[in-house]
């Protein structure tokens, strides 16, 4: 549990940091940052525990989540141009975010008791919504209807770790390999302009 734990933690910080920088071009004073910030990093989890039905939900159940928002927004006030500079339109922190997202998603879903399919469904929600969010309070189209392989890559990455689950596959490597997964099919999304086909 040591390792989720910390990927809990990093992938809630990385996602303040993203929903913080959002805000950097719009006049934002620090609490808009922080909000957006705030949502952004909570939004997924909340809306996946919520449909669950876990309660308390995860940030108010555990102060150290709390902490690491507080920390990301921080890092964005303090450190704007060098965070700008290791992202390209909030690429690496989403990368990261939604790799992390999306494996412990189906994990606690499956945790919970619900069907695989379910907890499919589950850490694709964890991983995106809060950048849905975080996009429609900026005003932008939300990343998830652009023409960009995003929802696509959570969804293959949670099928991954649930076919690793059942193979057996030692937990840590599951959750290493399939968030892996999801971040390789972004990054090469990105990089070649791979796109799913257009309903036309």
């Amino acid at each position: 549990m040591e390792l989720q734990y910390a990927l809990e933690l990093i992938g809630t910080f990385v996602f303040a940091i993203s929903g913080a920088l959002a805000v950097r071009e719009k006049e934002h004073d620090l609490f808009g940052a922080g909000f957006t910030g705030f949502i952004t990093a909570i939004g997924g989890g909340t809306l996946r525990d919520i449909l669950l039905d876990s309660y308390p939900l995860v940030w108010i159940g555990d102060i150290h989540f709390l902490y690491s928002i507080l920390l990301g927004i921080l890092a964005a006030f303090l450190f704007p141009n060098l965070l700008s500079r290791l992202r390209k339109t909030f690429f690496l922190f989403d990368t990261l975010g939604i790799g992390f997202f999306t494996v412990l998603g189906v994990e606690k879903a499956l945790n919970l008791g619900v069907r695989p399919e379910i907890a499919a469904i589950m850490g694709m929600f964890t991983a995106v919504m809060g950048g849905v969010i975080r996009d429609t309070l900026t005003n932008e189209i939300p990343i998830l209807f652009r023409k960009e392989i995003y929802a696509s890559a959570c969804l293959v990455g949670a099928v991954v770790y649930l076919i690793f689950d059942y193979l057996g596959l030692e937990r840590n490597y599951n959750l290493l390999i399939s968030m892996s997964i999801i971040i390789s099919i972004r990054m090469i999304a990105m990089r070649y302009k791979l796109s799913l086909p257009r309903l036309d």
